[in-house]
């Protein structure tokens, strides 16, 4: 028990990232966001950037900041939130990941000169073995064709990391945005993010683009899954924690029968119970978090344990929020309803809870 325990350094990352984002980043921003029609706060994220948030996958010889996976997690938390949107995920996260562990320089996203978007999914749900997307031999090159859905940051990114099917394998390929033949279409979720279906027609693509070793893209790919599912995660659960700080305000203030409603027992233990799924996934973010810092190989189980226990809390959190908000709790001019959107869409994304619960459940020697 005594590892779930933050450290002081952690403690103060957090403190820090909280009150900083109470102040530049509460859910106002994301309605500006949704009625400017833009991806995210450029200017909250050159702040971000500024601060090292960037860089926190990064190395330090790059101009990185290096704080590890524990504090990205940390950071994705305390986004979730005020439902924080920008390219952190995809990129500071995601795509620094993949970059570092191929050997690939990625303080380009360190310093915020660029961005990133991940091309998995094809389908309704997230599968990348089974990607059909095809890398056909050109030359000494490819050609790439295909579509790929559900692409977050998709519409702002300046460069893409996109998995094809090539004749010795699956290939994870890294390619300029604006490479002639690929089409970005803005897609229109609930959660008022950036999300997009990208369609790559002839798209050429030089052995330079290339992750890791041709036909061996679901292993360059690995890395950065393994830290997006936990990061993903740890957004949901900070997503939980501030979908029931609203609510347990709203108990605290709204009055029925001559009484604030905060005072029935059956609300009470509604709250508490959902406090305590809180705090336990809260210490699953932890544990991911530290043991991708220590043995990132070996990390599958405590990311898709994370990834599965926060899409439950969240699910959770949001449900209650709303319903002890009663009808106004769905309405646009209250905040629950964002979270509620942005629970359901972050759900779906880089693997369901089905998806994650059949991870635990093979590692657990408990499926085929």
């Amino acid at each position: 028990m005594a590892m779930l325990i933050p450290t002081e350094d952690e403690t103060m990352l957090r403190d820090a990232a909280r009150g900083f984002l109470d102040d530049a980043a509460p859910v106002a921003n994301l309605r500006a966001n949704r009625d400017q029609g833009r991806a995210f706060d450029p200017d909250l994220w050159a702040e971000m950037v500024k601060m090292g948030w960037a860089g926190v996958l990064v190395g330090e010889d790059e101009g990185g900041s290096d704080m590890g996976f524990a504090a990205a997690n940390i950071l994705a938390e305390e986004m979730g939130r005020t439902l924080v949107a920008s390219p952190f995920l995809s990129s500071a996260v995601i795509a620094a990941s993949a970059l570092r562990a191929a050997g690939r320089p990625a303080g380009a996203i360190a310093s915020g000169d660029v961005t990133y978007a991940l091309a998995v999914d094809e389908g309704p749900k997230f599968a990348p073995a089974a990607t059909a997307m095809q890398a056909s031999a050109d030359g000494n090159g490819f050609r790439l064709s295909g579509t790929k859905t559900f692409v977050g940051e998709g519409t702002s990114a300046t460069r893409i990391l996109v998995l094809a099917k090539a004749e010795a394998g699956l290939t994870l390929f890294d390619l300029e945005a604006d490479r002639v033949g690929l089409t970005r279409d803005k897609l229109d979720l609930v959660d008022s993010r950036d999300h997009a279906a990208l369609t790559f027609d002839n798209v050429q693509a030089t052995g330079e683009d290339v992750v890791g070793e041709v036909g061996q893209g679901l292993a360059a790919l690995a890395p950065a899954l393994r830290a997006g599912h936990a990061a993903l995660a740890a957004e949901l659960t900070g997503l939980s924690a501030g979908a029931f700080g609203i609510t347990a305000a709203y108990l605290k203030e709204r009055r029925q029968f001559g009484r604030r409603i905060g005072s029935f027992q059956a609300l009470q233990h509604r709250a508490a119970h959902l406090w305590c799924e809180i705090e336990v996934s809260a210490s699953t973010i932890l544990n991911a978090g530290r043991v991708l810092d220590a043995t990132p190989d070996e990390a599958d189980l405590a990311v898709s344990l994370a990834k599965a226990r926060a899409t439950e809390t969240a699910n959770l959190a949001v449900r209650e929020g709303v319903q002890m908000h009663g009808g106004i709790g769905m309405t646009d001019e209250y905040d629950m309803g964002f979270y509620m959107k942005r629970a359901r869409v972050a759900a779906e994304w880089l693997g369901d809870y089905g998806y994650h619960a059949a991870v635990v459940a093979r590692a657990r020697g408990m499926a085929a």
